[in-house]
């Protein structure tokens, strides 16, 4: 197997068939045709199927895909090293970051890295926790921001940023009246209402054991993935979400923010790369850069 093989064959994928993906390749099709079905004949499968619209890939396929990105990923990796040993800091980092105030991390980071390193390019990937650190683990991004809890085997973590959760309330709810009075709200008045949190199965876990304590148990009625539609649904009146409290910026007058108290409860941000494996040169640089400004 050569790295065109690979490169070949996520042309395909991309393009979802072998007339498009030899077009984009510049070059014909039988001979794209023949690297393909010689790729499937050194891996013992067929990786793509015939549809109606096109290609679509195998089980093997789809488990494939996995590695040629890694593979590629890294083969790009290894020219970018050996380029910044003689020109300079240069190449492509790779990212990944929840959402929250994760965003508004990278931004200050990445504007204040450029200044010093003009060359070097960034690729930013937005996800939930899990997923960020599937990526990191899986070497498909170098570094990545996640909040806790998260599992730290095959990880190394460093705090660097911790902001209060906070109940979205609709504009128009018993609990928003005296929204104009009071920043705060207890968490306890929140038990009788049905709530939208985060997705994440451990999210759910940690937030049922700010009410365990009380005795209470809370009627999440709805888990959610990203910020944005968590607002749209309370802002229509569906329920109360609980969420970091950088949801702010993402909300108007159709609702109202509280700081969630007794207990005050905070969202940590974690930087995360794999303990498995060393990073670039231009990773290790931004990570330096990164834990050395954050302590």
């Amino acid at each position: 197997m050569e790295l065109r093989h690979i490169r070949y064959f996520l042309a395909v994928v991309s393009e979802g068939s072998i007339s498009k993906a030899a077009e984009k390749l510049c070059i014909a099709q039988p001979p794209l045709s023949r690297q393909i079905k010689d790729l499937e004949e050194e891996l013992g499968s067929p990786l793509f199927i015939r549809k109606p619209k096109g290609l679509a890939l195998t089980d093997a396929g789809e488990h494939f895909l996995q590695y040629a990105q890694r593979i590629l990923q890294l083969a790009d990796k290894s020219v970018e090293d050996i380029r910044e040993m003689n020109e300079g800091l240069s190449g492509t980092l790779y990212l990944a970051t929840v959402e929250g105030y994760a965003p508004a991390l990278f931004a200050g980071w990445i504007a204040k890295f450029q200044k010093a390193y003009p060359l070097v390019g960034y690729e930013l990937w937005n996800g939930n926790t899990d997923d960020v650190v599937k990526r990191v683990q899986s070497g498909l991004c170098d570094i990545g921001v996640i909040t806790a809890p998260y599992d730290q085997e095959g990880l190394d973590g460093a705090p660097v940023y911790e902001e209060p959760w906070v109940a979205m309330i609709p504009a128009d709810h018993p609990l928003a009246g005296s929204g104009k009075k009071s920043s705060s709200i207890s968490l306890k008045k929140l038990a009788p209402y049905p709530l939208i949190i985060p997705s994440r199965q451990s999210r759910k876990k940690e937030i049922e054991g700010w009410f365990e304590p009380m005795g209470l148990e809370p009627k999440i009625f709805c888990r959610i993935a990203h910020m944005l539609n968590a607002y749209e649904l309370t802002a229509k009146g569906v329920g109360i979400a609980i969420y970091p409290a950088s949801v702010q910026n993402y909300v108007n007058k159709d609702v109202v923010i509280k700081r969630i108290t007794d207990p005050s409860v905070t969202a940590r941000y974690i930087l995360v790369k794999s303990a498995k494996s060393s990073l670039s040169i231009v990773a290790g640089e931004f990570w330096k850069f990164i834990t050395d400004n954050c302590r």
